[in-house]
């Protein structure tokens, strides 16, 4: 049978239960003539009469009987479900799942997010805490973040922070000691502190740029990290020159414990950008999360 004909369907068991055509007429706000020629229709198809019709009621046939016990608990799961589906999309429900790396969780994210956890006590957020990219689709997450230059084409990209800078710093010891950089390519005589990409494995080239001019160097030095953290706790003990966002100094830059080097060469960049698949068919919570994580100027 094919899908349109469900209609037909409907239309038989609103009759059988009210037990006229009258009633079911009002209940579905449609004329009893066209009920009639629709349940009519639904029997000369199926070539079974499935109402017994009189002066004064309807009522189902053996036959009638035998669909009605069919059709309604079906239909009425059916109807359950839609209702189920259009709640969900009127009201923030459900689970969110994010992958991102562990900064941006605790910088960015969570402080935006945590408002409206508050308020909306049925929403569930999951965040996997990785470093490298993983493929939202394959692995299943409703959504990523990432630096904005790093984002496919084929994802809708929202930021969530304005433009950023990379930061190389060192604490004011270790400056004392081994004396300031001046140029990108001192870093070359400088204790670094490496970061491993954890997609790529490779150790990540710091990358430079002044007056359209870019540099990217490969530094050396006692300690490799494959996360923000440590790489801030070395930095902060004195054992060498770190680079990463601003963000992951910016509390240590204003209270003095590190020192940027090297500022005139980290121009600001597209920052951080929530994305998710183009295709995707936004649910409500969904909808919630992306505009608390919205940056806007």
């Amino acid at each position: 049978m094919s899908s349109e004909k469900f209609d037909d369907l409907y239309v038989f068991l609103c009759v059988a239960r009210e037990g006229s055509f009258t009633r079911a007429a009002n209940k579905l706000g449609v004329s009893q003539s066209a009920l009639s020629q629709t349940v009519r229709a639904l029997e000369e198809r199926l070539q079974i009469r499935l109402l017994t019709r009189t002066t004064r009621s309807v009522s189902p046939t053996a036959a009638g009987e035998r669909l009605l016990a069919t059709l309604a608990p079906n239909l009425d799961g059916i109807a359950a479900e839609l209702e189920l589906l259009r709640e969900q999309r009127d009201k923030p429900a459900g689970r969110v799942r994010i992958t991102c790396s562990d900064n941006v969780l605790r910088f960015l994210v969570l402080p935006k997010l945590l408002p409206i956890l508050r308020e909306y006590p049925d929403i569930q957020l999951e965040f996997d805490i990785n470093n490298g990219f993983r493929n939202i689709v394959a692995d299943r997450f409703d959504a990523g973040i990432r630096l904005g230059e790093a984002i496919d084409r084929d994802m809708i990209a929202v930021p969530i922070e304005p433009p950023v800078r990379m930061c190389a710093v060192a604490s004011a010891d270790y400056l004392a000691r081994h004396g300031v950089p001046q140029h990108p390519q001192d870093l070359l005589q400088h204790r670094c502190i490496n970061l491993r990409m954890q997609s790529a494995g490779g150790l990540y080239a710091w990358e430079f740029e002044k007056d359209g001019r870019t540099l990217n160097v490969r530094v050396d030095g006692p300690l490799i990290f494959n996360c923000a953290p440590p790489i801030v706790d070395a930095a902060l003990a004195g054992l060498g020159i770190a680079f990463l966002g601003e963000m992951d100094f910016a509390k240590y830059l204003q209270d003095g414990r590190l020192q940027r080097v090297l500022a005139d060469w980290c121009p600001p960049f597209a920052g951080h950008h929530l994305y998710y698949p183009s295709r995707k068919q936004p649910t409500a919570v969904f909808k919630l999360v992306v505009e608390a994580l919205r940056w806007t100027e």
